[in-house]
């Protein structure tokens, strides 16, 4: 299979990935946890179909540590016993922040207020980040049907 469009073949392309990265790289010096961070991505692009960004994200958590069983819990993260409360929240927060077109008032109350009990104002502007940013990589991807499936972990960092 091969992708619709070469973005990273485009100056346009490469100028504008070059911001979403950027964006996405912003969060690394905060104290949100990185692997939290993973999982929250993972989840994103189960939901969007993104098989770029779970072919990356799957590969780099592994390497950074993560357990195969966390990983194939994510899709399943409410009946999992693998998770901790802040995680959880955290994994709903990016499902709703998602999902936004699928509930007329987007990220409910009850979700944002559990997130905050267990991260602080960095924090949840690294995650809201997060989620937007994996959003707009998962949503470029699937239009231009990325394939997936040959990325090595740590290939772009």
């Amino acid at each position: 299979m091969d992708a619709r469009l070469k973005v990273m073949n485009n100056p346009v392309g490469v100028k504008a990935l070059g911001h979403l990265i950027k964006a996405g790289k912003a969060v690394d010096d905060s104290a949100m946890p990185a692997a939290t961070l993973e999982l929250v991505k993972i989840r994103a692009s189960q939901i969007n179909g993104c098989g770029g960004c779970l072919d990356m994200h799957t590969k780099d958590a592994l390497h950074a540590g993560e357990s195969s069983v966390r990983l194939n819990m994510v899709a399943a993260w409410r009946e999992a016993t693998v998770f901790t409360d802040a995680e959880r929240a955290a994994l709903e927060l990016a499902e709703q922040g998602t999902r936004i077109a699928d509930a007329g008032g987007g990220v409910t109350d009850e979700a944002w207020a559990n997130a905050a009990k267990h991260y602080d104002e960095e924090q949840l502007v690294a995650l809201v980040t997060t989620i937007a940013v994996i959003n707009a990589f998962n949503r470029l991807n699937v239009i231009v049907r990325q394939p997936a499936g040959d990325y090595v972990a740590g290939q772009f960092d």
